[in-house]
């Protein structure tokens, strides 16, 4: 993805956006032909997928997103949002927290997002 799309200041255009949504493709060519223990090519290709089907690149839903793209999904909305990012400061956990807890089973794995609350809020965890 060139750098002046992922560093731009201001909103994307759809032209932009279209091309952004192309890089979990990008990632999974990048990346097939590596031997892992884990299905990280077919992980990075699905973890912008949506349970609702709302998600791309390939629209798909539910169960057939595999479980590790499900829990990418979760980790990579909390670490973007509660992050700074060259649009906006950083929102904070507790804005990253209630984001998945609102799209819970709609965006994001029930069984996950769950996982996930418990660690912040149960358990103590920090993002560094």
């Amino acid at each position: 993805m060139p750098d002046e799309l992922l560093c731009k200041p201001t909103r994307l255009t759809q032209a932009e956006f279209n091309l952004i949504k192309t890089h979990p493709d990008v990632g999974f060519d990048i990346v097939k032909g590596i031997h892992f223990p884990w299905p990280v090519a077919t992980m990075i290709q699905q973890y912008h997928e949506r349970m609702d089907g709302s998600g791309y690149p390939q629209g798909l839903k539910g169960t057939d997103i595999v479980l590790e793209a499900r829990i990418l999904a979760v980790a990579d909305t909390v670490e973007a949002m509660a992050s700074h990012r060259p649009y906006r400061p950083g929102l904070g956990i507790d804005a990253a927290l209630a984001e998945i807890e609102h799209k819970n089973g709609q965006w994001f794995d029930t069984e996950v997002v769950q996982a996930c609350l418990r660690l912040f809020r149960e358990q103590g965890y920090r993002l560094a």
